[in-house]
């Protein structure tokens, strides 16, 4: 049995990972970690919080003596870290709450874990994973070849590079005193418990409420997406076959440009009302209700500073070492996350209108 401490556990991807962990190793303990910032959300949870073996504690990772003390109270053997100031346009206009999470939160955890592992309890069989992006090593030309371990970090927005200065305190922490980690750098990510900020959650919900499509700059940017369970299933692989040490890309083989995200997402919403008459009482606003495309709703805006061209990954060594595949295709996966999202219209209500806070 493990005794997981998983940081960042009710946000996005953390959160996700909570449940596919506890659905497939329902002996383990898990305890969630999560400050409730603006992103973390207490609903993502709602169906394992009162689940035997599991513990929610709202907190911070730059909190050492709190940390300390539940990597005390709960054996702590295995630290997942999602905890994360995520969103590229947020560090280009506050960076310094990415620098205070991203950096120095990584390295309370880093220490902390250090002192109660090898200091405190001896303990030699312990891991502490750290959960990346492919954005550390910045952009590629369309000729490029897919990001890969091997990469040099580039990163290019405030958030990029202050993932890359977690991912080198994890691997300092290694070479210099001996911890056990492992790292992982995922291509974007699409799914259930997505914050509608996103790409992908924003257009869903716009069209759903007839607002526009806003798209930097021409859309051609170019992205790999991975479905948020492949992403769990990979770590979940890391943890338990992975070589102590080492980094992994995880990527979905999945290049897309922005622009024909938005219009696969437009063109399957658009046979989704088609099918199911009902959604037109639900969502009077939205084009397939009214009969019309909802691509019209497409409108292009200026680009972000320093938006970066391609991201792309090559998987190979996960793939040929683990065995990992992604069982999801984009078309298999966006058809699940425009599922969950409809039938979850409250989840989503509440962030709109602020209720989840209340949680």
């Amino acid at each position: 049995m493990k005794r997981l401490l998983i940081s960042g556990g009710a946000g996005f991807i953390g959160s996700n990972f909570v449940h596919y962990w506890h659905r497939n190793n329902p002996q383990d303990s898990l305890c969630v970690l999560d400050a409730l910032t603006y992103a973390g959300n207490k609903y993502n949870l709602a169906e394992i919080m009162h689940k035997t073996g599991f513990t929610f504690v709202e907190g911070s990772i730059c909190n050492g003596q709190l940390i300390a003390s539940l990597l005390r109270e709960h054996e702590i053997d295995t630290l997942v870290h999602f905890a994360a100031e995520s969103h590229v346009d947020r560090s280009i206009s506050g960076p310094d709450s990415f620098i205070e999470t991203n950096i120095v939160g990584t390295h309370t955890l880093l220490r902390e874990a250090r002192r109660y592992w090898q200091l405190e309890c001896r303990l030699e069989n312990h891991l502490f994973h750290h959960v990346s992006t492919d954005e550390v090593f910045g952009s590629l030309a369309a000729d490029d070849p897919a990001f890969s371990e091997t990469t040099r970090y580039s990163p290019n927005s405030p958030y990029a590079a202050s993932k890359a200065a977690s991912d080198h305190l994890v691997r300092a922490y290694h070479h210099t005193f001996g911890l056990n980690v492992t790292t992982s750098n995922c291509s974007n990510n699409y799914g259930p418990y997505q914050f509608p900020e996103k790409l992908i959650p924003l257009c869903l919900l716009n069209i759903l409420e007839g607002k526009s499509l806003p798209i930097y700059g021409d859309g051609q940017q170019i992205r790999d997406w991975l479905y948020v369970e492949d992403h769990s299933r990979a770590i979940d692989l890391i943890i338990k076959q992975g070589r102590i040490g080492q980094t992994y890309t995880i990527g979905g083989n999945n290049e897309w440009t922005n622009i024909d995200v938005v219009r696969l997402l437009c063109a399957t919403i658009d046979d989704r009302f088609a099918a199911n008459p009902s959604l037109a009482n639900r969502f009077p606003e939205s084009p397939g209700a009214l009969g019309e495309r909802s691509d019209r709703l497409i409108t292009f805006v200026t680009d972000r500073p320093g938006h970066d061209t391609r991201y792309a990954i090559d998987a190979s060594k996960i793939t040929e070492s683990l065995g990992f595949r992604p069982v999801e295709d984009f078309h298999s996966g966006l058809t699940r996350t425009i599922d969950w999202f409809l039938d979850n219209e409250s989840w989503w209500q509440a962030i709109k209108d602020g209720s989840y806070r209340d949680a």
